[in-house]
């Protein structure tokens, strides 16, 4: 693979994370430290391998059973994978920003999450589009068709899977707000957050395995509306939670003291 090609896959890979970051950082009043969102956004990128390792691992404990075993049809292994993911991303954001004096109201726990969905998307967007590109070369197809191919996905997963992971991760990031009016709570809250968000992911993926290729009565327009569907209630849905998290914040700033971090202990 020429170098050109390489260079120009992993910046195709990593663009639409950079734009969907661009466009959630303008909706914060008190913009975070630059540093501080870089380490989560790297931080989320390599735990990616981890969960891309917990699902090869899921796969092969599987298949040690049941050596028939297809995963790209199976909704226990979608449902596996999204919870994973949630975590990995829910992990990256405990460990660079939560202990953090940077980590001061409760919205930015929907920033630093998003900003970790986005690095995870990252690296999964690039992963993708190597795996295409090499495919088409390996089935004989030229740089140009590869490219080409390689775009198709890009596309997709620009208006899909990105945005997908950045709403999964403020859906969770929203129940991490929370978990800062209710200390007491927040094991219970953060846990709440991690299956609402892995069930609005599983939902995005379950279009496609409800309507897979390799199944009879399939169809693309059914699983592109579907999927279309969950993406757009999930857009309104963390769009509204963004505004009442806010709002709860310039509220509660009237009538108590806000703490400059989530008790690590209670988390």
């Amino acid at each position: 693979m020429p170098s050109w090609t390489t260079l120009l896959l992993v910046v195709a890979g990593f663009v639409p994370s950079i734009v969907w970051l661009a466009i959630y950082l303008t909706n914060d009043s008190h913009p975070e430290p630059k540093s501080r969102l870089i380490k989560t956004f790297v931080m989320s990128l390599i735990l990616a391998l981890v969960a891309a390792l917990a699902q090869e691992l899921f796969v092969k404990s599987i298949r040690h059973f049941d050596p028939s075993y297809i995963f790209e049809n199976s909704k226990i292994f979608y449902l596996w994978a999204a919870f994973v993911e949630e975590f990995i991303k829910f992990t990256a954001v405990f460990f660079i920003a939560l202990r953090s004096v940077d980590f001061d109201e409760p919205v930015d726990a929907m920033i630093y999450m998003i900003t970790a969905g986005l690095g995870f998307a990252a690296l999964e967007n690039t992963l993708f589009l190597f795996d295409s590109f090499n495919t088409s070369i390996h089935s004989g197809a030229t740089v140009a068709t590869g490219l080409t191919e390689a775009f198709k996905i890009w596309m997709l997963r620009f208006f899909g899977a990105t945005l997908l992971h950045t709403l999964a991760s403020g859906i969770l990031g929203y129940f991490l707000a929370l978990a800062w009016f209710y200390h007491h709570h927040s094991k219970k809250i953060i846990t709440i957050g991690i299956i609402a968000a892995t069930l609005f992911h599983f939902a995005f993926n379950l279009g496609f395995v409800l309507f897979d290729s390799s199944r009879s009565g399939y169809n693309v327009y059914a699983a592109f509306v579907s999927s279309s569907a969950v993406l757009g209630g999930m857009i309104v849905l963390v769009a509204i939670l963004f505004y009442k998290i806010k709002m709860r914040t310039l509220a509660s700033r009237s009538t108590v003291y806000l703490s400059t971090s989530i008790p690590v202990s209670t988390v």
